[in-house]
This record gives structure tokens, C-alpha cells and sequence, in this order.
């Protein structure tokens, strides 16, 4: 057995804080009230870590870069007749790939239409200024009706997931994303996680964070 080093430290903290997020944001969706101005910032947040791994996708770790788990049709086939390549247990698998750009493009969506959603209450949207009251209503219903169901159903298809690979697979997708570290049956290169990457995923996460507060305060800006 090799010991590969697959998922570098930003990626894992990435995966358990957007996970925290995710519940976060249902919880405090569900209750509303006061509670909702923790559902926003926590929007907020989700979008940050969103813009992060969009672009750690192209500069992170070797596993953690989208080009290493773009497949094709042919083999997403091939990988579920059970005519997989070795180098799928790896990285993402063709189908954990396909749960991962789906994932990310749900939520994006889902923020997305939060910036400019109205709760016609006491809450709404950054950007609700911007838009016109048709796209603001059409967001608010989407964001609070079929988007939130989408979120949770690819949620739970991701735990489900997590749970064939562990009982069926005898594969635990969970450990490697804590300790970063895979056990597999033949060679595969490390993916790079230095002090020097971790630095540089800190800047990316800055000026990632910069970008959400700027947007946001777009609102408060042009309500003057």
C-alpha cells in the first residue's frame, strides 16, 4: 500500500467549513426572525468559500484542480459499469466529479439569488436595488422554495454517497478529507500542501472575502 497525500490542507478546510455553513444556513433559514441576519452572513461566507475553490481549482493541490477530475462521457460509462481506471480511486471518482460541479453550481445559484431575494418583511438581498421587482420576486421564490430543496436533496444524495463507497466499496471517503492522506494500491503522485500553498490559499481566501464585501456593500453604496 501507498500513503498519497490527496487532499491538501486548504481543500479539507474548505469541505468541513462549507459543510458547517450548509447546516447553518437551513437551520437558520428554517427558524427565520432575527436569525435570518445569521443566514446572511453565513450567505455570505458561502460565498466566499465558493469564489476560493473556483480559483484553488485551478492553482491548488494536483487532486484538488478541476483538470484532474474532468472526464468524459466514455469514461463516466466505463466507471459505472464497473470498468473504472485505477486512477479514479484516487481523486474524485468520474461520479464523485459529477456531484462535485453540480454541487458548486446549485450553490452558486442558490447565493446567487439570496443577493437579490426580498422577504418583503425585514430582510432583503445586497443587490435587491439593482434588479427589477420581477427578477426580485422570481429569485425570492427560487431561493426559498426550489433551490433550498435542491441543496438539501444533493446533500443527501453526497451522504448516501458516503455511505455506499464505506459499507459496499469498503472505501471511507470521510478520513481522507480529515488527515489529507489516502491508502491506496498503487503508486500516485502527492499533491502539493506546503507552507508555501498553504500561504497562497490564505491570500486567494483574502482576496476572496474582499471581492463578497465589496459586492455586498454595492447596496449599502447605492442606497445614498
Amino acid at each position: 500500500m501507498h500513503t498519497v497525500r490527496v487532499w491538501d490542507l486548504p481543500t479539507r478546510l474548505f469541505h468541513w467549513a462549507l459543510a458547517a455553513c450548509i447546516v447553518g444556513l437551513v437551520v437558520t433559514g428554517n427558524i427565520g426572525g432575527n436569525w435570518m441576519n445569521w443566514h446572511l452572513r453565513l450567505g455570505y461566507a458561502v460565498l466566499t468559500l465558493l469564489l476560493f475553490r473556483l480559483v484553488w481549482g485551478l492553482v491548488g493541490g494536483r487532486w484538488s484542480r478541476f483538470s484532474s477530475f474532468l472526464y468524459s462521457p466514455g469514461s463516466l460509462l466505463r466507471y459505472l459499469r464497473g470498468q473504472g481506471d485505477i486512477s479514479h480511486s484516487v481523486g474524485h471518482s468520474p461520479l464523485g466529479a459529477l456531484s462535485v460541479f453540480a454541487l458548486l453550481a446549485v450553490l452558486l445559484l442558490q447565493v446567487g439569488t439570496g443577493l437579490v431575494s426580498d422577504d418583503e418583511i425585514a430582510f432583503s438581498g445586497p443587490l435587491v436595488r439593482f434588479v427589477s421587482g420581477d427578477t426580485i420576486a422570481s429569485a425570492t421564490g427560487y431561493h426559498k422554495n426550489i433551490g433550498k430543496f435542491i441543496v438539501m436533496g444533493l446533500v443527501v444524495l453526497h451522504l448516501l454517497a458516503i455511505l455506499f463507497y464505506k459499507l459496499v466499496q469498503k472505501q471511507s471517503l470521510v478520513r481522507p478529507m480529515v488527515v489529507g492522506d489516502k491508502q491506496l494500491g498503487v503508486a500516485a503522485p502527492d499533491a502539493r500542501d506546503s507552507a508555501g500553498s498553504r500561504l497562497l490559499a490564505l491570500v486567494v481566501l483574502g482576496i476572496c472575502a474582499g471581492i463578497v464585501r465589496w459586492v455586498v456593500n454595492l447596496g449599502a453604496f447605492a442606497g445614498y
